[in-house]
Parts: structure tokens; C-alpha cells; sequence
């Protein structure tokens, strides 16, 4: 039933662990693991899982897209390999995605001390970066994980459950960005089609954080150039997207009044 795509950059017994845990839920139909630099794993043994080898390092988005190549079930998951599953995600995320009708749902994130992560986010703005970078906004949603199911602007790509279809319908993530804010980018083009994302904060993963860009000068230089493509190249994205959002919100507030109205 869901395909779930993991890309290892040298991440070894944490990819190992994944898939084990993967394996043992019986909505799990195929791993496809990606050995983004050479690295020899001691993965299961077992016919759902596949294994790429790259020649050359590639992006996140081109390693992802590459893997769904393979997916022939009706639902897409993306996970990270610093991901460990703690209780069973999918039947609540996939009850949402039938109910919601949505195109991508991802659980609650929480790190490896229980600290509530912050991945279900605004679209980041110059202000808004500006802001964050000197501690007066991080780009959250206060309150947000109180509710069953919220729709943010975005979600991190930590844990991505996606419809197969909907995942195909935009090609996927946009490979330009090697690395950092293709997970803004496909939320925006899931949402300039009328398509929605949520967060369902009755799944709970744990994401045991590498947070590369903080630390190693290459990955950080990938996140200044991921955000100068965003805000150059993608605004003709997110407008559609925001507009969308705020045309359907608003759709919602005019049905309850004339409900409201009509009782």
C-alpha cells in the first residue's frame, strides 16, 4: 500500500535501524533505500526492499523522484534516515488522507528528547527570515498541534506521506534544489492546484536532527543558495498557492455563516 523512499548520505546502522522498523508495519508494501555516496549496509533481507547505488551524488528532490520511479503503490512516503518509529503512523495519516481529501499528510515530529519539533510551518518571507535569525520568530504555529489535524503552509520533509497521484500531478519535487527548501516549494505547488497539506498530530515520529547546515560550511552554503532560488524564482509559485489557501478559507467562513444563517 506505501512505498516509502530513504536516502542514505553515509547515514549506516541509522538506515538500517529505519528499515527494520519499517518492515515490521503491515502497511509498509516496498522500501527503496538510496545510497546517495558508496556505503555497505547490512539491510534486511527481504523482498521489499530495493536498493540504488549512485554513480553520482545527487539532490534530494532527483534521489526522491528517482525512487518513485518504482513506487507502484497508491501512496509515496518520504523519510529521512535520522527518522525512528516509535508507534505506527500510517493508519492515522492515511484515515486522514481519505477524510481530508488531501494530496500530502505528515504526523507530529518530535526529537530525540521528546521537544516538540517546529516542522509544520509559515512560507517563509525576507521579514520572516530576518526575524528568525535574530530570535523573534521561528515561523510556527502556536497552538497548532492542540487540534487533531491542522493545514500549515508547509511541512518539513522529514516524514511526507503522499498520494502517489498527487506526487506524480507535479512531477514530484523540483530538482534544482540540491538541497533545503524543495519541501517549501512542492507544499506551494500543492497548494496553487487546490490541493491540500496537513499535519496530523495523532502520528508521531522522532527525528534525531542532524542539523548539517548549522555545523558544516558546504551544507549551509546549500541552504543561503536554496533560499536566494526560493525568493528569486518561486514567488510565480507561492502567490498561486496563497491565494488559493485564502480563497478556500474564506470559502469555508461564508459556508458556516450561511449555515449559521440558515439554522
Amino acid at each position: 500500500m506505501i512505498t516509502v523512499s530513504v536516502v542514505s548520505h553515509g547515514h549506516g546502522s541509522m538506515v538500517v535501524r529505519l528499515a527494520e522498523q519499517l518492515l515490521s508495519l503491515p502497511q509498509v508494501s516496498s522500501i527503496i533505500v538510496t545510497l546517495n555516496i558508496p556505503e555497505e549496509l547490512e539491510l534486511p533481507r527481504d523482498r521489499r526492499v530495493h536498493v540504488i547505488r549512485n554513480a553520482v551524488p545527487q539532490g534530494f528532490g532527483a534521489n526522491h523522484n528517482a525512487a518513485f520511479l518504482l513506487c507502484d503503490s497508491p501512496f509515496y512516503c518520504v523519510a529521512n534516515p535520522d527518522i525512528e518509529i516509535v508507534g505506527n503512523p500510517f493508519p492515522s495519516l492515511l484515515q486522514v488522507l481519505q477524510d481530508s481529501d488531501a494530496a500530502m499528510v505528515a504526523p507530529l515530529v518530535r526529537g530525540a528528547k521528546g521537544q516538540l519539533e517546529d516542522s509544520w510551518r509559515r512560507y517563509p518571507s525576507p521579514l520572516s527570515l530576518g526575524l528568525k535569525i535574530i530570535g523573534l520568530h521561528d515561523g510556527t504555529y502556536p497552538g497548532a498541534t492542540l487540534e487533531a489535524i491542522f493545514e500549515p503552509d508547509w511541512v518539513a520533509g522529514m516524514f511526507l506521506l503522499f498520494t502517489a497521484e498527487d506526487y506524480r500531478a507535479v512531477e514530484g519535487f523540483d530538482e534544482s534544489f540540491f538541497l533545503y527548501y524543495e519541501d517549501v516549494d512542492i507544499c506551494a505547488r500543492l497548494h496553487g492546484r487546490g490541493r491540500k497539506v496537513i499535519g496530523c498530530s495523532q502520528a508521531v515520529v522522532v527525528h534525531k536532527a542532524q542539523r548539517a547546515s548549522r555545523r558544516d560550511r558546504r551544507h549551509f552554503r546549500y541552504h543561503l543558495i536554496s533560499v536566494w532560488q526560493y525568493f528569486v524564482c518561486d514567488w510565480r509559485r507561492i502567490f498561486p498557492a496563497v491565494l488559493r489557501r485564502r480563497a478556500r478559507a474564506l470559502n469555508r467562513i461564508d459556508q458556516g455563516e450561511r449555515f449559521g444563517r440558515s439554522g
